[in-house]
């Protein structure tokens, strides 16, 4: 038997709502499909599977908040069978006691498992009468996930859909004149301002910052640019950012964790890229296996994932992943970021604005552009020395754009 637990997406998040199963008992599950639609602070975000099993029991409910860790779900494994699984369930249940019963009677009325007997089973186990079970206000999915994105509470509406369900529709114009988008982003301050101040609290920072002249990867990517079409074209961002992860590989103690009083290397390259939200508010979702994707592959990905975050439609895996935070302020107008760790991570790199700057080039000083990019590490886990060896090496890998 399988527990699928709510996983922590994050490490300010202590609890989520399970906004809609897109899973029921009796459907085959991989790892890496998407099983359930959850609300946190941040987002509605789709929760993937990191098991292999089929669904035999969904046991939180649509609407209801749960504590990380909690189980959602129980998968059967390969070969396992419904006897063998109710069994184990017995072999799980808490000593039953008045007390507990009273407790557990309302989160009793779940799905029934595949294979499950319509008739009663002679044991002592609660039942839960039909006037005990919870109600649920009738809603499409979609109507659903829009009200968990704008904290919307479904039970204060009234539905225009079939048989009075409640309507994406329905849920955009109470949405309209309700400050419930306010809410959400005063939610996601508290959270973000939590995570920060933690960090600011138990990390040791260091800081230092470099320029980092970009005539050479201006002039190249334009050239790279000149044939494809708008939508096809490469920006200086997706440039950065794979510099960035192959200047990781070299210096691996900046990229990873530090839990348990010790730190932990990642095993690849997942810089969690920050986003501004159209509402306000900043979320960094991890961009997937940067040392390794060609350009043209990272430039979509980071387009794909910049639309969705901000379409509320990200991955858990993308916000569970990151292994660095990679924040960019140039078209904010800002010339220089110090960025705080965003633990557990180690590391956050952050560049300012590109600026046409004076430049000694061959003995002549020149303008051309350039960028400064800053770095905050733990001094837990390494020095100024690493610190400054990778911005020097991120400067040599942008001086030969040609080679990323």
């Amino acid at each position: 038997m399988i527990e699928f637990k709510l996983p922590s997406l994050g490490a300010d998040m202590d609890q989520g709502k399970l906004v809609e199963w897109k899973v029921k008992p009796g459907d085959a599950v991989t790892k890496g499909s998407i099983v359930a639609v959850v609300d946190t602070s941040k987002s509605a975000i789709d929760v993937e599977s990191w098991h292999e099993g089929t669904v035999y029991e969904l046991v939180t409910q649509p609407d209801e908040t749960i504590p990380v860790g909690t189980v959602m779900a129980l998968l059967l494994e390969a070969g396992e069978t419904p006897e063998a699984a109710e069994a184990w369930k017995r072999a799980h249940a808490a000593p039953a006691t008045a007390a507990t019963e009273s407790m557990a009677a309302p989160a009793a009325a779940v799905t029934s498992p595949p294979g499950a007997s319509v008739t009663a089973e002679p044991d002592t186990r609660a039942r839960v009468s039909p006037a005990a079970a919870p109600v649920r206000t009738r809603a499409t999915p979609a109507a659903r996930k829009r009200a968990a994105e704008l904290r919307v509470d479904l039970a204060s509406l009234a539905g225009s859909g079939p048989d009075g369900a409640i309507t994406i529709e329905d849920v955009e114009k109470c949405s309209q004149a309700a400050p419930a988008p306010v809410n959400r982003m005063t939610k996601m301050r508290k959270t973000i301002g939590a995570a920060m101040a933690r960090s600011k609290r138990e990390i040791p920072h260091y800081y230092l910052a470099s320029d980092i002249p970009l005539a050479r990867a201006t002039e190249w990517l334009a050239s790279y640019n000149a044939q494809r079409n708008v939508t096809e074209r490469v920006l200086m961002a997706a440039l950065l950012l794979k510099a960035v992860a192959i200047a990781l590989k070299h210096h691996p103690n900046l990229n990873g964790f530090y839990r348990d009083g010790h730190f932990q290397p990642a095993s690849a390259v997942h810089p969690g890229v920050a986003i501004s939200l159209r509402q306000g508010g900043l979320i960094a979702p991890a961009l997937h296996d940067c040392d390794s994707r060609g350009l043209d592959d990272l430039m979509r990905g980071l387009a794909d994932l910049v639309r969705r975050a901000r379409a509320f439609t990200l991955r858990s895996s993308e916000f569970s992943d990151p292994t660095i935070t990679v924040t960019n302020l140039g078209d904010g107008g800002a010339d220089l970021v110090h960025g705080v760790i965003y633990p557990p991570q180690v590391a956050i790199l952050g560049f300012g604005g590109i600026r046409e700057r004076p430049w000694i080039v061959d003995g002549v000083v020149r303008a051309q552009p350039m960028v400064t990019a800053t770095l905050a590490a733990d001094h837990r886990v390494t020095d100024g020395h690493t610190g400054a060896l990778f911005l020097a090496d991120l400067s040599r890998l942008l001086q030969t754009p040609e080679n990323l």
